[in-house]
């Protein structure tokens, strides 16, 4: 049973809804539109931070760092040109330590909006994390949780702290959230917003803890490709660092995400687009509805 029903409608999102709803303006300075941590890129994925990062920047935000596992560190750096890079402690199988984050904690304490999980893969070094980064974050800073993130966070709402959060699950992602299977995105997307306190983006939907639903029209099957949520988690990030309280920022960057997708589409096919592509894609997109 549903813990939390609300029988508002859900508010299609459109180019002429997100005009309306303009995000802030962006100034001069790379450090007034906002800086970015990305924490993740453990050994056997340090590309899915590396996207991240690229989308964050893609959307705006002024400064980034990436705090990736210590062996990949220097590979991210050069690969990553425009990134600040900070070597995070591993465990003996190339996993990210959880306690380790403590070597971020000045950018974790300088930054605007902190996305963490893409690219970590052990659950247990990621529910440490998560609560050494909260702790460290600053106040008013946006923590977006992704991927291995969500999953420790299952059953926990408060091991990330209680400061703005945005929580961007795939449905397998959101069934373990929520303990159970997914059989109504709208409601679920919901739900999910309403026990973990937290924006909450979900295949097209975006829920606010007060009961507020948006949706978003699909950017076509593409969009499933390995990175692709990196991708969408990056640009979420992004448009938070540079002023966009959470449930804008989730709304403007699904909406970007999927209309790179169908851009994609029509241009190169309906499969075999990469993610890093997407990522390209975002200022485009951006740049059309501003």
């Amino acid at each position: 049973m549903r813990e939390h029903q609300d029988p508002r409608p859900a508010e299609d999102v459109t180019p002429e809804l997100l005009r309306a709803w303009p995000l802030p303006e962006p100034s001069g300075s790379k450090r007034s539109r906002g800086e970015v941590l990305v924490v993740g890129g453990a050994l056997r994925s340090p590309g899915a931070a590396m996207l991240a990062g690229r989308a964050a920047l893609r959307v705006g935000a002024g400064r980034l760092t990436l705090a990736v596992g210590a062996s990949v560190a220097a590979q991210v750096a050069v690969a990553v040109p425009e990134s600040g890079v900070v070597p995070l402690p591993e465990t003996s199988g190339g996993s990210v330590r959880g306690a380790g984050v403590r070597e971020a904690a000045p950018d974790l304490a300088g930054a605007d909006a902190v996305l963490i999980g893409p690219g970590l893969d052990d659950a247990t070094e990621t529910a440490r994390m998560l609560r050494h980064a909260s702790r460290a974050a600053g106040r008013d800073a946006v923590l977006v949780l992704d991927a291995f993130a969500l999953g420790a966070l299952a059953g926990h709402p408060r091991l990330a702290g209680d400061g703005p959060r945005i929580l961007t699950p795939n449905t397998e992602e959101a069934s373990r959230l929520l303990g159970r299977e997914v059989d109504d995105l709208d409601a679920d997307t919901r739900e999910l917003a309403h026990r973990y306190r937290a924006v909450v983006c979900c295949f097209g939907r975006i829920a606010s803890p007060d009961g507020r639903l948006f949706t978003v029209g699909n950017g076509d099957t593409g969009l499933g490709t390995s990175g692709s949520g990196d991708a969408l988690a990056g640009a979420i990030t992004g448009l938070a660092a540079r002023g966009a309280e959470p449930l804008q920022a989730a709304v403007w960057g699904t909406y970007l995400h999927a209309a790179a997708g169908r851009s994609l589409t029509e241009s190169a096919g309906r499969l075999g687009f990469l993610a890093s592509e997407i990522v390209d894609r975002l200022t485009i997109e951006l740049n059309a509805l501003t």
